[in-house]
């Protein structure tokens, strides 16, 4: 039975360098190699076989040890130390038989030892077996670099679309006499499903929308990315904010995205009357601070609390309305802040939320600023989980 010929690549032959300085066992070598199809080089000394393997390196080198000028040993060493040429499999060939002798072959870098006299079929087999080996290296040193690479494209798409979500998010905080607003966006990946916008309505009147995308990721960051589109839409033609997000429900339950779903909260800031009005699809429930008593509750009740956007078809949301005396603030959130993980794996949880903004004086801005200084002290020593989002705006009165 005929081996298959070895090849190098493209159709190529494998290429052999074989170093001896005895002529005869260069010409029964290089012989017997040629009969089965490989290209041999042979070569008559140490000092040649480092020249031959730099002009031209192949791909196996079988080397004697006892040689004059150069033994094996240093030849083997040579080759190590280039970097083109460290990754040629080195077979050994020689007639030293001694356990240290072996030990020290492939402490230099062989990959094989045969001892002469040798069978046929073992050198061939030796042959065969390391220049298969060499070949899966090569292959897979080819598909890390395209690993590789293409990690490099998938980073830089990343960050461009990165930039492209944040150009979504509002670019500047409104400016309202008497009013405060503040912003904090952190997604746990480079894109994320987290959003919030700033919507100037007619007469003095503000949108404040903050949503959580179910999922993470680029996904996510594409629902959110039409979200951001439809919701602005929903709230700029229609006065009534409650028939606005129900509005928002039927376009994205129409819109063809399945097993996806949004939590939303919309508030209505009228500033001439001091008043918000709230509407909550399925979100944590946004809560008032009350800086007179420095107190914080829940701002809308769970049975005012409908469904997340695109899950029911034709649900009617309502809404309810609170008033803002002189220093209240209004905050809103994802669950990325009170599913905060500490190093022990416990969540900050809405008392932890509680517990970082009661019993102190806060503008609306430095209560955002507390409940973000607090999210990442509890997660200190913790990678972040989930994207963040954070809104608060009140009178400053």
């Amino acid at each position: 039975m005929n081996p298959e010929k070895p090849k190098s690549g493209a159709g190529l032959p494998a290429s052999i360098l074989v170093v001896d300085d005895t002529s005869a066992n260069l010409q029964v070598l290089a012989g017997m190699l040629k009969d089965r199809g490989y290209k041999v080089r042979p070569v008559p000394s140490g000092k040649l076989a480092l020249l031959a393997a730099r002009k031209d390196p192949p791909d196996l080198i079988l080397l004697d040890i006892n040689m004059p000028e150069m033994n094996g040993y240093e030849v083997c060493e040579h080759l190590k130390a280039d970097d083109k040429l460290k990754g040629i499999p080195i077979i050994f060939i020689s007639a030293l038989t001694e356990p240290l002798d072996k030990v020290k072959a492939f402490a230099t870098g062989g990959v094989d030892y045969i001892t002469k006299p040798f069978q046929m079929e073992e050198l061939h087999a030796r042959v065969e077996t390391h220049l298969k080996l060499r070949r899966l290296q090569i292959e897979l040193e080819e598909y890390s670099r395209h690993l590789e690479l293409a990690r490099e494209r998938l980073k830089l798409d990343l960050e461009l679309a990165r930039g492209v979500q944040r150009g979504f998010l509002p670019q500047r905080l409104p400016e309202i006499p008497g009013y405060e607003f503040f912003a904090n966006y952190e997604s746990a990946y480079e894109v994320g499903g987290d959003y919030y916008d700033f919507i100037l309505l007619p007469n003095q009147r503000v949108a404040v929308l903050l949503g959580d995308v179910a999922g993470k990721g680029v996904v996510a960051a594409l629902l959110m990315a039409k979200l951001s589109a439809d919701a602005r839409f929903c709230m700029l033609t229609d006065p009534d904010p409650a028939a606005a997000v129900t509005r928002l429900n039927s376009m994205m339950n129409h819109s063809g995205i399945a097993d996806r779903f949004v939590t939303l909260v919309a508030a209505i800031l009228d500033a001439g009357k001091h008043t918000v009005t709230l509407v909550n699809a399925g979100h944590p429930p946004p809560l008032i601070y009350h800086r007179a008593t420095r107190t914080v509750e829940e701002a809308i009740s769970k049975e005012r609390t409908g469904f997340p956007i695109g899950v029911f078809d034709g649900f009617g949301y309502a809404s309810c309305q609170v008033s803002l005396a002189p220093g209240d603030s209004i905050l809103a959130f994802t669950d990325g802040v009170t599913e905060a993980m500490d190093a022990q794996g416990r969540q900050l949880q809405m008392k932890g939320v509680y517990a970082a903004v009661q019993g102190e004086a806060y503008s609306p801005r430095a209560l955002g600023e507390q409940v973000v200084k607090v999210v990442k002290q509890f997660a200190s020593g913790r990678s972040q989980q989930d994207d963040i989002a954070l809104v608060s705006f009140g009178r400053t009165g």
